[in-house]
């Protein structure tokens, strides 16, 4: 909602676009310090004229009844989303990762601004195929077409790092090659050293209960380990193994022979894609992958501490057999020792429904001062909300209730607004609370109903399966666990 952007933010927005100007008219020799300028100033201008807009919305909005106002304000949604997308949507690097991070609250926005930030999410204009074969060449240290048998030089998918080109390999595996756009670690290097603009990015565009701060400083510690292919080749060969022979949980095997720092190998996938699968699944196929999701997500951070927080749709493909394959493993977090047990009180205490419980242990992790003076049960009618599918034993997920969820959570000017401000978020929990709301966001397409409540408690306290798919899982997990206990 309008009401969710920082009209401080928005009005020092236009003073940051007066200084970009002005550093925009000194000449600079030096083509990467240019380029960096030039990343720059879209994002000032960008900032800038929203903030003018702004300022007339407020302006006119004096003067207009209730009705007008909200037109005006819905209106200004609306173009702010289109502006953003046209702007982050052609910027490799940082700052589309920092777009499609924003996108993730479009629930919230009118449906036409909803649909704007979904660009956001497709895939972007490819590099040229001399340019991906450059790179190859550079990290492999051979041609494509002598590392493999057959190399396809259009890809298949390109996001905000790098492109999938469709390959097969000498002893006739069919892979997928990811290859990372020339110059994008340059780029994406300078968006994250300047740590100011990234700032000013997300106080225009971020929930209002998260540190902004601690925002970016999580993306900016992320998105330099994505740059680094060897290291997130690490992470799907963890998760591969970890789930080898799953029922219904796939992660594609990494070919190390083939992978590199800017090229990851790893086996091809075939199934549909996330807006494949909704034009043609039935319901129990909707109900079902949208369990396989949640179990996926629940289980890696409750069970292995180490989680993929990047809940994008296009990192998904669905099976005709009702699996799930997971890709891209660039953004995950893992869990340090003692990091996950500070939170989980917190938990525990909104399930319990107990909001002495949750005052205490929010202020113990340092979510909430110790003197913020709020009642308790105010601050847990708050902090509940993104929970309220745990506290019965069966909810539906629906895009209205996600919608009214964020507006909660965000409006600044509204009853819990002291408390928003009151309110921080730690730097290890950013990633997380992404996971969150972009996992329910996932389920309201689906309009997932599930006990979600009995789900969680099978990863939280190791409670019994409840459903077709917890006992499928429970049948593999004993498996494991008898293969790897020695005969006596």
């Amino acid at each position: 909602m309008p009401r969710s952007l920082s009209v401080r933010a928005a009005a020092a927005a236009g003073a940051a676009g007066a200084a970009g100007a002005a550093a925009g008219a000194v000449l600079l020799s030096d083509p990467d310090r240019r380029h960096r300028v030039e990343r720059q100033l879209r994002v000032w201008r960008l900032t800038a004229r929203r903030g003018l807009h702004w300022g007339v919305v407020r302006v006119r909005g004096r003067w207009a009844d209730e009705a007008e106002r909200a037109r005006l304000e819905e209106s200004f949604a609306i173009r702010s989303a289109e502006d953003v997308a046209q702007v982050l949507g052609g910027m490799k690097g940082a700052i589309m990762k920092a777009g499609q991070m924003i996108s993730f609250i479009a629930e919230g926005l009118p449906p036409e601004a909803q649909a704007a930030l979904a660009t956001l999410q497709a895939d972007v204009p490819p590099m040229a195929p001399s340019l991906a074969e450059q790179v190859v060449r550079e990290e492999l240290g051979a041609e494509p077409d002598r590392l493999f048998l057959e190399w396809d030089p259009v890809p298949v998918a390109a996001a905000s790092i790098g492109q999938v080109h469709r390959a097969v390999m000498p002893d006739g595996r069919l892979v997928a090659v990811k290859v990372q756009y020339p110059g994008v670690d340059k780029a994406i290097r300078s968006d994250l050293d300047n740590a100011e603009l990234l700032y000013g990015l997300f106080a225009q565009f971020a929930l209002k209960n998260m540190d902004v701060k601690s925002l970016v400083d999580e993306l900016r510690a992320r998105m330099a380990d994505e740059l680094d292919y060897r290291l997130e080749a690490a992470l799907q060969a963890e998760f591969a193994a970890r789930y080898e022979g799953h029922p219904f949980i796939r992660v594609p095997r990494v070919v190390l022979e083939r992978s590199a720092r800017r090229v990851l190998t790893s086996e091809w996938v075939e199934g549909q894609r996330w807006d494949e699968f909704l034009q043609s699944a039935d319901e129990p196929a909707r109900q079902r992958a949208a369990e396989v999701l949640f179990r996926f997500s629940q289980g890696s951070i409750h069970r292995h501490r180490v989680f993929n927080g990047d809940p994008h749709p296009g990192n998904y493909r669905f099976h005709h057999d009702g699996s799930v394959t997971f890709l891209d493993f660039g953004l995950v977090k893992r869990w340090s020792a003692g990091e996950f047990e500070q939170l989980t009180p917190i938990l525990d205490a909104i399930l319990a429904r107990d909001p002495q419980g949750t005052v205490d242990a929010a202020v113990k992790a340092g979510f909430l001062p110790p003197a913020h003076g709020f009642d308790a049960d105010f601050v847990y009618d708050y902090v509940s909300s993104p929970y309220e599918p745990f506290l019965t034993d069966s909810f539906t997920f629906r895009r209205e209730w996600l919608a009214e969820a964020l507006q909660k959570i965000i409006d600044i000017q509204g009853r819990y607004g002291a408390l928003i401000r009151s309110f921080n978020m730690p730097t290890s929990y950013v990633i997380l609370d992404r996971v969150v709301w972009g996992m329910s966001a996932l389920l309201c397409h689906l309009q997932a109903t599930n006990d979600w409540r009995a789900l969680l408690q099978e990863y939280r306290l190791g409670l019994p399966p409840t459903t077709p798919l917890g006992e499928e899982e429970a049948e593999w997990a004993a498996g494991l666990r008898r293969a790897a206990t020695p005969w006596p």
